[in-house]
């Protein structure tokens, strides 16, 4: 089965029970820091795809990293999907649950890159910029410091992706010149 398709279908699932529960802010809020942990600590990912340590220990290790309480709707979903051998696809639900959440609530995930950090007007600028543009979204923002930019800064909201860096620039420059 499709990779895409069967994360969703959990996704789908667990956000009906949340709805249902009226814990669906909540379990958000868990995923999110459980999709910043998976992503961020290696020894994580270890223990989930570990296959001699017992569902029981990851379900428990997964519940804590997401913040979740023992015997929550949260706790019993990840030990579900344990247990029905897909913790491969966690990292994929998570993702698709965070966007089926996000859709439905009218939120847009912004992700401002930075080469150095800008003053925080600059900053507010292209936030406000970013509002206008998306008009009643609540938005979600992070911001990040990347010197491979080497200068400007980059906007990512959702899957679209305003590039205003110096390293664009000369990307840009240099297909030019090939041509």
């Amino acid at each position: 089965m499709n990779d895409g398709l069967l994360p969703r279908r959990y996704a789908k699932a667990l956000y009906k029970l949340a709805l249902e529960n009226g814990d669906d802010k909540e379990i958000y809020d868990q995923l999110r820091e459980l999709n910043f942990r998976y992503t961020a600590l290696d020894e994580l990912k270890r223990v989930v795809m570990n296959p001699y340590i017992p569902a029981e220990r990851k379900g428990a290790v997964l519940t804590a990293a997401a913040g979740a309480r023992v015997g929550s709707s949260m706790d019993k979903f990840i030990l579900m999907v344990i247990r029905n051998n897909r913790a491969y696809m966690l990292g994929k639900i998570v993702l698709a649950y965070l966007q089926l959440y996000r859709e439905a609530n009218n939120i847009a995930k912004v992700e401002i890159a930075m080469a150095t950090q800008l003053p925080t007007t600059e900053v507010e600028a292209i936030i406000a910029i970013v509002k206008k543009r998306l008009g009643d979204m609540t938005l979600e923002i992070s911001q990040t410091i990347d010197p491979s930019l080497i200068g400007g800064f980059t906007v990512k909201i959702d899957d679209y992706l305003l590039d205003a860096s110096v390293s664009n620039e000369l990307k840009q420059l240099r297909l030019n010149l090939l041509k």
